[in-house]
């Protein structure tokens, strides 16, 4: 063989080979990962009511269940009457009489002056008469008396009438207004336990499963109803250690499945800090492309709607721009 020939079949040599070369892998099989809501009641009792089924789509703040309430509502209306009490109990020391009563207690002070003027005249003479010895020391001592029960009365009724326009004693009030706040913190203690026998959906999504029955006993803590929000669908998948580098959160991928008939677009969340591997793994330089990394991306939520958990999908890298 000549020299040209020589060279000319190592030039074939090297195209060849170039051209059985691996080609650059960015199709990734991976799979569709859920994170379920779990709904439950932090308290227990009967399941009385479940207007939602495995497969519906629920709106957020749609009612998902509800647990008998019959001590919660009736601590509720004991709880509201406690309240009422505590207030008209406030109420009325806080303010005076009533105006009849005032009238009365006026009324009854004006006849007592007037029994003490009486009361007054009489001493007055009888006090004369005993001097000029004309009437009994007896009589005049009776007179005496009479004139301070008729002061003692005017005092008391004066007295009366002064605090009638008046609330009662500083201490009571403020007792009073303690005891309507501890009536008002039980009321609304009563009002959060009753709504938490009534659930709603914090976020809309799908009524991926339910775990009981209505009639059945759910114990405090135990969810009721699984919810897959859109949001909390995404993709998962995996990419060769020697790619990793060239990835970053915020990327976009593309990705199908079986029966789409189209590409979606997906924004990749979260990469594993954690290497992992397909087994068998030798830890060589040859084998480093068994050396595997998890990635997560989320799709669209009106795509996530349609995807399933466990659901294969293929997953093709975007170039990062």
């Amino acid at each position: 063989m000549t020299s040209n020939g020589l060279k000319y079949f190592i030039l074939l040599l090297l195209v060849s080979m170039a051209g059985c070369a691996e080609p650059v892998n960015d199709h990734f099989q991976g799979y569709i990962e859920g994170e379920y809501l779990r709904i439950a009641a932090p308290m227990a009792g009967q399941l009385e009511i479940l207007p939602v089924s495995r497969g519906m789509m629920v709106a957020t703040g749609d009612l998902l269940f509800t647990l008998d309430h019959s001590l919660e509502s009736a601590a509720v209306g004991e709880a509201e009457q406690g309240l009422a009490r505590a207030g008209s109990l406030l109420a009325d020391l806080t303010k005076g009489r009533r105006p009849a009563e005032i009238k009365a207690v006026a009324a009854r002070l004006a006849q007592a002056r007037a029994a003490k003027d009486l009361a007054q005249k009489e001493f007055d003479r009888l006090e004369r008469l005993v001097k000029e010895q004309s009437v009994s020391r007896e009589l005049y001592d009776r007179a005496v008396t009479e004139l301070q029960r008729a002061n003692a009365m005017v005092d008391e009724l004066t007295a009366d009438l002064e605090t009638a326009g008046l609330g009662s004693r500083s201490d009571l009030i403020e007792a009073a207004r303690a005891e309507m706040k501890a009536a008002r913190e039980r009321l609304g203690q009563a009002r959060w336990k009753l709504a938490q026998r009534n659930q709603n959906a914090p976020q809309g999504g799908l009524v991926f499963d339910t775990y009981y029955n209505p009639g059945e006993f759910v114990p405090a803590g135990y969810p009721v109803i699984s919810l897959l929000p859109p949001g909390r669908v995404k993709l998962r998948f995996f990419i060769p250690e020697t790619l990793v580098g060239t990835i970053q959160v915020g990327q976009r991928v593309q990705f199908t499945f079986d029966g789409a008939g189209q590409n979606f677009a997906a924004v990749i969340s979260y990469i594993s800090p954690q290497v992992e591997y397909t087994p068998p793994v030798i830890y060589s330089r040859e084998a480093r492309s068994k050396l595997v990394f998890m990635l997560e991306a989320l799709p669209e939520p009106a795509v996530a709607a349609k995807l399933h958990p466990g659901q294969p999908i293929e997953v093709r890298l975007e170039q990062a721009s």
